[in-house]
């Protein structure tokens, strides 16, 4: 039986050339970084030139760029880290409600020490209102964190008008762009932002791993002590080849990014023409206009999505439910909530499709046609 991993939000495989590189770096490369004699000098270069090349990757310069664990410790970072740095500025903070995890439980947190945060409610699609931040703002806010496309329904938000009229206040901007770094082409500058995260492990890069962007002047105050590493900013030493793989991945990203977007949009495409074909009836979770490109959340009527996953997953197609950070979880999608509202039977039979590496136009048939046919199944069962 065929596997086919339609999964790619939750994490992707690590691709051939980073696997190559990573073995190649961990056979030779085994200095610390912070040692001065060669082997110490040849691990530094590998770290200082994943920095440049991640930075350009996003129009920064190196000094911008801090690498963390992953996208949660960069989330954490940014949110917790000048929260408390900026508290003499104000104590507001204003974020939305289909944010990640990592943001939400973080701006939880600073609740708990003393600060206010406002989450922001979003429409049928996913989006929050440009207006709405606005409205929301106050004279002591000093920070605004809006994820950049969603994990679960693949909204983009509109960040760089948002970062526009956020320029004129004190509040810094913050974006999650985790799923869309490596599929939609991304400048700081451009979409105006102060700190922006990344996870390596979303563009088939290792796990462990990923960088936060702080622009020039903003002040945070580290999460972790011991050494000087990252610019004093993250002690520990680093991890050179995982952060040799992050280079390669992101260089793979970057040079077919474009060619990539339409491959994962025509995918899209079959996989909704194909279950249509079949007569099966579903509603589109957010935005296929306004959507990040490898992303389709579908809500089937009449089916119930546990039976709906183990059922896919017999058949050898992997997808999910939502957030793989929350697998496992009784409590129902917040994205999903928020958008729809906590008594929406889309809580109940939404299912996740997200693409990447290594699928084909064949594949997304056959899971197409795999679906619908246990649909039928489930669906005459309860009639």
């Amino acid at each position: 039986m065929e596997r086919i991993y339609l999964d790619h939000a939750a994490t992707t495989p690590l691709h051939p050339v980073v696997i190559k590189e990573m073995m190649a770096v961990m056979e030779s490369q085994y200095g610390n970084p912070s040692s001065i004699h060669s082997f110490g000098r040849e691990a530094r270069q590998i770290l200082d030139e994943t920095r440049q090349e991640l930075a350009d990757s996003i129009g920064a310069k190196p000094n911008n760029i801090i690498l963390t664990s992953g996208g949660t410790e960069a989330d954490n970072f940014a949110v917790i880290g000048y929260a408390e740095t900026n508290r003499k500025k104000g104590k507001h903070i204003i974020t939305t409600q289909v944010e990640h995890h990592a943001v939400l439980h973080s701006c939880q947190e600073l609740e708990k020490r003393g600060f206010d945060v406002t989450y922001l409610p979003v429409d049928g699609e996913g989006l929050v209102k440009p207006e709405a931040i606005q409205d929301a703002l106050r004279e002591d806010t000093i920070l605004v964190s809006v994820m950049f496309g969603n994990n679960e329904v693949g909204t983009i938000q509109p960040i760089a008008e948002i970062g526009q009229f956020l320029s004129s206040h004190q509040a810094a901007f913050h974006t999650d762009a985790v799923q869309a770094y490596g599929i939609l082409r991304l400048n700081v500058d451009e979409l105006k932002v102060d700190l922006l995260s990344v996870s390596a492990h979303k563009i088939n890069g290792p796990k462990g791993l990923g960088f936060l962007y702080i622009r020039d002047g903003i002040a945070l105050s580290p999460r972790s002590f011991g050494g000087d590493q990252e610019r004093k900013r993250r002690a520990g030493t680093e991890n050179v080849p995982a952060i040799a793989g992050f280079r390669e991945a992101a260089r793979i990203a970057s040079e077919g990014l474009e060619e990539k977007q339409g491959i994962y949009q025509n995918f899209k495409i079959i996989l909704i023409e194909s279950l249509k074909k079949n007569e099966i009836s579903f509603e589109v979770n957010g935005s296929l206009a306004k959507g990040l490109p490898h992303v389709l959340n579908l809500s089937f009527p009449g089916t119930n999505v546990e039976a709906m996953l183990v059922n896919l997953d017999l058949a050898g197609i992997a997808v999910s439910s939502g957030s793989a950070c929350t697998a496992g979880s009784i409590d129902p999608s917040h994205v999903l909530v928020a958008m729809f509202g906590k008594d929406s039977e889309r809580l109940k039979n939404s299912i996740r499709f997200s693409f990447g590496l290594n699928n084909t136009a064949e594949q997304i048939e056959k899971a197409a046609a795999e679906t619908a046919r246990i649909i039928k199944r489930l669906t005459r069962r309860q009639v």
